[in-house]
């Protein structure tokens, strides 16, 4: 049998404990060996891993590359591949390749089909497609069924067509449809985090409110822990709640860091909205079973009268160089809008004629460049670091923006100033560096879906160590 029909031939169900072992929070960025290996010796019954976010922002999607290096990567992926097979247990990975469009999940299925040819792996894949067609978007927003999420502009044509890429984020509906196909493996496109640990409760007839919440807890490993880390964690679903343990003996999942975990990336902490339904966690309980041993109950789960997906869109802006330095001077300091002021305008007058369509834009750290309310009051500091952007339409542009406004930073006059050899220090050479094409998340809107099937296809390929061969 393979690893669907071992799960769904076990005597599972309400009442009956479900270990679900939770791998890794961003597959790529390394998995600590030990701490997965102990929880492989837990006997799950399924290992999920989540693999991409909007967290790292919108280049990834614009760009189709992945944020994380191929080496971590592909070690990362063997060790779960390897892992699930070993036990025949399904393993789940959503949002492949970091943003979980296209280019994405073709990266992340190649690596595969590599560990596969490598380590002489056999298996059944589901891979479920988050690619939304324009035409049906562009259907949607004529028809009133589209609305932005936060602030960000309303949908047209021209914003529609000028998206590098565009994923929906699929939930439970897609996992649950991949599983009747009885793989041993799922690789999906953009998903959301939760999807990933509670379709299959769902599927084997779990309470969803306590699937879904068990899952928004688990999905980040144990960062909900003390100390916080990446180390995989154990949820065992029995009864009315939940059991979460760490696989690392140093961090411990105590009800403060668990409910705090539980609580965090919502506009509304109690409310978690999912394409299917509304996790609704204002009566759950928290409870400690020993020193590192948290048992979760009482949230509710309340199904979607209309589904929804979240479609994420990233458009090209500029590209980009940028200037690091840095000053120790309280002259420079004092007179920062002075010399940004009259470094714009030398820079401006050096390349009218030869560039256009450029930005500059001045982070100074340590005079409120992290701030979240801009404009509070900050202590003088001793040093700041300029970090200045320079965007323009190609990058040539723009490294000469770079260069310009550097050399004029670098020997700004200004009242008292001391040294005419230059007013700020760099910390390496060459100072001005290519920053890589600048996108913004142009599509972050929800869209009413009838059909969620039809948004998100699913393809079975059967991979037989040295070949694959898709199968529907």
């Amino acid at each position: 049998m393979n690893a669907v029909d071992t799960l769904l031939s076990q005597d599972l169900g309400p009442g009956k404990p479900l270990r679900v072992l939770a791998a890794s929070g961003q597959l790529g960025y390394g998995i600590p060996i030990p701490a997965f290996r102990a929880g492989m010796e837990r006997q799950p019954h399924f290992v999920g891993c989540d693999m991409g976010s909007i967290d790292v922002g919108p280049y990834y999607l614009g760009s189709g590359k992945l944020a994380t290096s191929d080496i971590i990567t592909r070690r990362d992926l063997k060790l779960v591949l390897q892992g699930a097979r070993a036990h025949n247990v399904p393993l789940l990975l959503g949002t492949a390749g970091t943003s979980g469009a296209a280019p994405h999940l073709a990266r992340t299925l190649d690596m595969i089909r590599d560990i596969a040819r490598e380590e002489r792996l056999n298996f059944r894949m589901a891979v479920i497609h988050a690619d939304v067609p324009r035409d049906l978007i562009k259907r949607m927003n004529a028809a009133g069924r589209i609305r932005a999420l936060g602030n960000i502009p309303p949908v047209d044509d021209r914003t529609i067509d000028a998206a590098a890429h565009i994923v929906g984020q699929m939930g439970n509906e897609a996992f649950m449809r991949a599983l009747a196909l009885r793989p041993d493996i799922i690789i999906a496109g953009r998903a959301c985090d939760t999807a990933v640990f509670a379709a299959a409760p769902i599927m084997l007839g779990y309470d969803p409110g306590l699937s879904v919440h068990m899952a928004k807890i688990i999905e980040c490993t144990s960062i909900c822990c003390v100390p916080g880390g990446r180390d995989a964690i154990l949820g065992t679903l029995e009864g009315n709640g939940f059991t979460l343990e760490s696989m690392n003996p140093e961090r411990a999942a105590t009800p403060m860091s668990v409910a705090a975990h539980s609580l965090y990336e919502q506009a509304d902490p109690l409310l978690v909205h999912e394409p299917e339904g509304v996790l609704d966690v204002s009566d759950a309980r928290f409870e400690a079973l020993d020193p590192r041993r948290t048992r979760v109950s009482g949230a509710r789960w309340t199904p979607a009268t209309q589904p929804t997906i979240k479609i994420e869109g990233a458009e090209w802006v500029a590209e980009r160089a940028v200037l690091c330095a840095g000053s120790c001077d309280p002259r420079v300091i004092a007179n920062l809008p002075a010399i940004e002021a009259g470094v714009r305008k030398n820079v401006d007058g050096i390349l009218a004629g030869s560039a256009s369509g450029y930005q500059i834009k001045f982070h100074v750290y340590g005079t409120g460049a992290t701030q979240l309310f801009p404009g509070a009051a900050l202590p003088t500091p001793g040093e700041i670091f300029f970090l200045v952007e320079c965007l323009a339409p190609d990058a040539d542009t723009a490294k000469a923006v770079a260069g310009v406004t550097k050399q004029y930073l670098l020997h700004h006059g200004f009242p008292g100033r001391l040294s005419t050899g230059g007013n700020i220090a760099f910390p390496f050479t060459p100072p001005e560096l290519l920053g890589g094409t600048s996108y913004r998340y142009s599509l972050y809107h929800v869209i009413d879906c009838d059909d969620l099937a039809a948004v998100f296809p699913i393809e079975i390929e059967d991979v037989r160590g040295d070949v694959s061969v898709a199968t529907a």
